[in-house]
């Protein structure tokens, strides 16, 4: 019988990228199986009922991303692990569950990525500018968050998102036992 390259490589797949680290003791946590990329095309019109993070800014501005969610311990681990893109205005939403410094990095991350970090009060505690892709530098921001939102890098600076912005989310339904408690 012959292996195949990809069942090979499932084992590197393993490994957390863009996750959490620190903290927590899900570097124990048993590793995710590798999940088909389900990435909207890039040219699809944004669906008004898909989840999403609106960042209200200085001035009434309102700035809308459309959001796949990490809810569970499995999706945190996965993050935006092995995507080459991602659609200009989509991300992710972590929920991490407690507020606290959360940190993140980038192994097996492809792209660059802006990681957002908002309080349970919904308020934007600090940015982390194009994080370098496959790295395991640590970035995190001095203030305790509860989500983080992961977008293309630069996307917060082009769009004014800082810390002080206000956030809500549309069409996110609330955690749930179904997601898991994984701290």
């Amino acid at each position: 019988m012959e292996l195949q390259p990809a069942l090979l490589l499932a084992p590197l797949a393993l490994l957390s990228a863009c996750s959490r680290q620190g903290g927590d003791d899900s570097a124990h946590a048993k590793p995710a199986a590798v999940e088909p990329d389900t990435t909207p095309a890039a040219h699809q019109a944004p669906d008004p009922k898909a989840p999403a993070v609106v960042f209200l800014l200085d001035g009434g501005k309102e700035v809308r991303v459309s959001v796949e969610m990490a809810r569970t311990a499995r999706q945190i681990q996965r993050g935006l692990m092995y995507r080459e893109h991602l659609p200009p205005e989509a991300g992710m939403l972590f929920f991490l569950r407690h507020e606290r410094i959360q940190t993140f990095w980038m192994k097996n991350t492809l792209i660059p990525l802006d990681m957002i970090f908002a309080n349970g009060a919904m308020e934007v505690v600090g940015v982390v500018e194009n994080a370098e892709p496959k790295t395991l530098t640590t970035r995190k921001v001095a203030r305790p968050s509860m989500y983080c939102i992961e977008v293309n890098g630069g996307w917060a600076r082009a769009h004014g998102v800082g810390a002080g912005a206000r956030i809500r989310f549309e069409n996110v339904p609330p955690i749930g036992p179904a997601d898991g408690d994984y701290d």
